[in-house]
């Protein structure tokens, strides 16, 4: 029994050291061509701001760049600038500056 015990421990450590040195180097995928361009927003993925890619998600940019236009609404908003002078400003409707004035005013 002790022999078979023993057997069982060795065996039992070997995966184990060797998923410490795959970890230990990481290495690309040997057919992959992937080149790690980035995009007009980080040089690289490795180095971008987002946690998550912005072309991964659908309509992802097209949401982040409206997120930022009433960010940016709001702030001159509160600057005590009027809905239709800002309408004109972001080149959108009234009823669209009034609903990111309310969508942030309501979170």
């Amino acid at each position: 029994m002790n022999t078979l015990t023993n057997e069982i421990r060795v065996d039992a450590t070997e995966p184990e050291q060797e998923e410490t040195e795959q970890h230990e180097k990481d290495l690309p995928p040997e057919y992959c061509q992937y080149k790690d361009e980035g995009c007009e927003y980080a040089k690289s993925c490795l180095d971008c701001p987002f946690p998550q890619c912005l072309y991964d998600e659908p309509r992802g940019r097209q949401r982040w760049l409206k997120e930022l236009r009433n960010k940016e609404i709001n702030r001159q908003f509160e600057a005590g600038r009027k809905i239709r002078e800002l309408a004109v400003m972001f080149d959108v409707s009234d009823r669209t500056v009034q609903r990111a004035v309310k969508g942030i005013s309501s979170k």
